[in-house]
């Protein structure tokens, strides 16, 4: 089996690095959004995970029922988190597969 070239492979993990905290700070200028309750309950999370609006519509707002806002709002935050992680590892996921082809074990 040949052995890999360290410079090639020293070169490529240095690009891979710094494409990947290029995509991290990318992250945290993507927003996507998740809603729970038909709409009454709206999240916008960034890309790097940080809740950055709840929006509640006043129809959802019963005195009598606050147990039912709090599921509301968990539902969506939930579902914000969710998608936000699945753009994150969309875009970061395309990164990861440049370990292959360095002869390295497991990759």
């Amino acid at each position: 089996m040949p052995q890999p070239n360290m410079n090639q492979m020293m070169k490529q993990v240095q690009k891979m690095q710094a494409d990947m905290m290029k995509a991290q700070e990318d992250l945290k200028h993507e927003e996507v959004t998740a809603s729970a309750g038909g709409g009454m309950v709206q999240v916008t999370v960034s890309g790097d995970l940080v809740v950055k609006s709840v929006t509640i519509d006043a129809e959802a707002i019963d005195p009598d029922d606050p147990e039912m806002l709090s599921d509301l709002v968990l539902a969506a935050v939930n579902q914000g988190l969710q998608n936000a992680q699945e753009l994150a590892a969309k875009k970061m996921g395309g990164l990861a597969g440049g370990l292959g082809g360095m002869g390295l074990p497991g990759f």
